[in-house]
């Protein structure tokens, strides 16, 4: 919420109730965390819910469109769910947990789904459904960014972000893996905490973090990005046709299958947060890396909230 304050401080923001999600050390306990955080989850919707139809009336909104946000839909105006996850990966569970998100989806009027619809596409089955009985559209690739020709400054790009304990343990351990490497390291840590002070190689620039037009420069310096396998972020680096080293959260199931696709494809090598080692990033000879893929959003889409 900060971050985003931050990114767009002329805009009125409200802040929602938190799912209040968390998350664990070790990957394999977090499936059953986040089944002992269902009743936060739930009281949280009710919340927004009630939220939502008090800004209606304050605001005179004509339309919703709900970035993952169960609560934020309403039967009085167009509410659109933007969604990557039409399958929701969760190992022995996925079919209770797609089938209880794809219910959530069908209370709103359309679901946009950030991709192509075919190939090439990049969320895999995780967008993709072979019967559908809800509105979906395809929306293809979103990004902020745009690439430029521009003369490369970094070698590699070190692209922290997630939740808490993991962001800390990879910062932590990438800290400790690439103090040997030769080349200059860009190393934003995705907090906006200043407090911490690090012990860095010299040829280490470390950043705590970067908004929009600083993240679109720096990844355009940069020869190699490293980071979490999240969808945006895979996008992102799609747009701007970068070459990339995955490390998924442990236990995000939905990380997990994303960056093994991309390296099934050869576009990107990955390994696990416990595996890596400064050895995986001479292995890339084989991973062609993103082609550079363009933002084409359709405004058509925005013809469901007119005369509203």
């Amino acid at each position: 919420m900060l971050l985003l304050q931050k990114e767009f401080p002329s805009l009125k923001s409200y802040v929602l109730p938190s799912y209040n999600i968390k998350y664990t050390n070790k990957g394999k306990n977090l499936r059953i965390k986040l089944f002992l955080n269902i009743p936060s989850v739930i009281s949280a919707v009710i919340k927004e819910r009630k939220i939502v139809n008090l800004l209606i009336e304050k605001e005179g909104l004509v339309g919703i469109i709900s970035d993952n946000r169960f609560g934020v839909v309403s039967n009085k105006i167009p509410s659109v769910y933007i969604t990557h996850q039409l399958q929701v990966l969760s190992g022995l569970t996925t079919f209770i947990t797609s089938k209880t998100h794809q219910k959530i989806m069908k209370q709103f009027d359309e679901c946009w789904v950030p991709d192509i619809e075919e190939e090439p596409d990049f969320s895999g089955k995780l967008g993709h459904l072979n019967k559908l009985n809800m509105n979906v559209k395809y929306l293809g690739l979103l990004s902020r960014f745009k690439n430029k020709n521009t003369a490369i400054k970094y070698d590699l790009l070190v692209l922290l972000s997630g939740p808490e304990p993991q962001r800390t343990l990879l910062e932590t351990k990438l800290l400790l893996e690439l103090k040997s490497y030769k080349g200059n390291v860009l190393f934003v840590r995705g907090t906006l905490l200043n407090s911490t002070k690090i012990t860095k190689p010299y040829n280490f620039k470390i950043i705590n973090y970067l908004l929009s037009e600083e993240l679109e420069e720096v990844i355009n310096q940069s020869e190699l990005v490293l980071a979490r396998s999240g969808y945006s972020t895979i996008m992102d680096l799609a747009v701007l046709g970068k070459k990339a080293f995955f490390i998924p959260t442990p236990g995000q199931f939905e990380q997990e299958y994303l960056a093994n696709i991309l390296s099934r494809k050869l576009i990107a090598p990955y390994a696990t947060q416990e595996e890596f080692t400064i050895e995986h990033l001479n292995n890339l000879d084989k991973f062609s890396g993103f082609e550079v893929y363009k933002t084409d959003f359709n405004l058509d889409f925005f013809k469901l909230f007119e005369g509203k």
